[in-house]
């Protein structure tokens, strides 16, 4: 009974992969050009399994030359909407099509003027309706008996973002000695290896305002390096808080006039940091426990050394070194 009943999911799993691969058409020629052509990088999202499996397609990409990211949908809209440009491709993923937490997101994200993907089993939905290209990656069932459990589903998102993911590899010409850079033992684990100050954002690059300065210097400089945040500093640059973009909505959701008011009414006060002798895997293990982006560098005093982003760590592809 257990095995007939596990290759009855492999078969029904199996089956929404070969249906997948029936209604594969331009729409997928279309997106593998437009990703080509990126300038910026891949942000996927989505939610629930569907957000594990976008994950996994973003380490995929990640490694095979693609620099792409996770993005919640949830904390897109309280400030991580901030790491998206026009420069970037979005690509959504959801079943239904009608995920709330995404298609809260459709106005935003076609006001910074990036492309919008859907992987989505529904094409015919709000999502697919709305994106610039929607993938029909819809199963006929579920494996799971209930028909509840995203199963059969999940396995064709999974591989239509594996599909993706070598199709660029030869559309790049990505050989195995370029794949190596990002394994060396696995390469990603050399690469977290190397020291935070060897890949923070230091000197002006670092954005930096004073403690009683205003909130108007506050979002200048966030704009002027687009990390999403920016450093509030005392004496001495001296770190007394941070200015990201959810503190700047938390505050306009009470708020109307902000633009006035001292940025030690806004900041978040004693932020993560991080010391310039750190590893980069303890940054982002940081990032991920407290789901953050960006880390203030700081020495033992607590006097700003640098500041460093998730992007210089996983999402960019090749580490940038400040002495090359």
């Amino acid at each position: 009974m257990v095995l007939k009943q596990a290759k009855e999911v492999l078969q029904i799993e199996a089956e929404g992969i070969l249906g997948v691969v029936d209604r594969l058409d331009n729409n997928f020629v279309k997106m593998v050009d437009l990703i080509y052509a990126c300038k910026g990088r891949v942000i996927l999202t989505g939610i629930g399994k569907s957000g594990i499996v976008a994950r996994k397609i973003v380490a995929t990409l990640n490694s095979t030359g693609t620099p792409s990211l996770f993005l919640h949908p949830v904390e897109a809209m309280h400030g991580d909407l901030g790491m998206v440009s026009a420069d970037d491709v979005v690509i959504t993923l959801s079943s239904s099509g009608e995920t709330d937490e995404l298609n809260m997101l459709i106005p935003s994200i076609k006001r910074i003027g990036c492309p919008l993907i859907a992987f989505t089993g529904q094409v015919d939905s709000t999502l697919g309706r709305q994106s610039d290209i929607a993938i029909d990656v819809g199963v006929e069932r579920e494996a799971c008996p209930l028909g509840l459990a995203p199963t059969a589903s999940t396995t064709a998102l999974l591989a239509v973002g594996d599909a993706l993911a070598v199709t660029l590899i030869s559309k790049r010409k990505f050989k195995s000695s370029d794949f190596k850079k990002f394994h060396p033992g696995g390469s990603l684990g050399q690469h977290l290896s190397v020291k935070v100050q060897k890949i923070m954002l230091t000197g002006k690059k670092v954005p930096m305002v004073s403690n009683g300065q205003t909130m108007r210097h506050a979002i200048q400089e966030i704009n002027r390096m687009q990390l999403g945040a920016a450093l509030v500093v005392g004496r001495d640059n001296i770190l007394v808080g941070i200015i990201t973009d959810g503190d700047i909505r938390r505050c306009l959701m009470t708020q109307e006039r902000i633009y006035d008011r001292p940025v030690q009414e806004v900041m978040t006060r004693d932020p993560k940091t991080l010391g310039p002798n750190s590893l980069a895997s303890q940054a982002l293990s940081i990032m991920e426990k407290h789901e953050i982006t960006v880390l203030p560098i700081v020495n033992p005093v607590q006097k700003v050394r640098g500041i460093l982003h998730l992007h210089d760590i996983l999402g960019k592809g090749a580490f940038r070194f400040n002495d090359v």
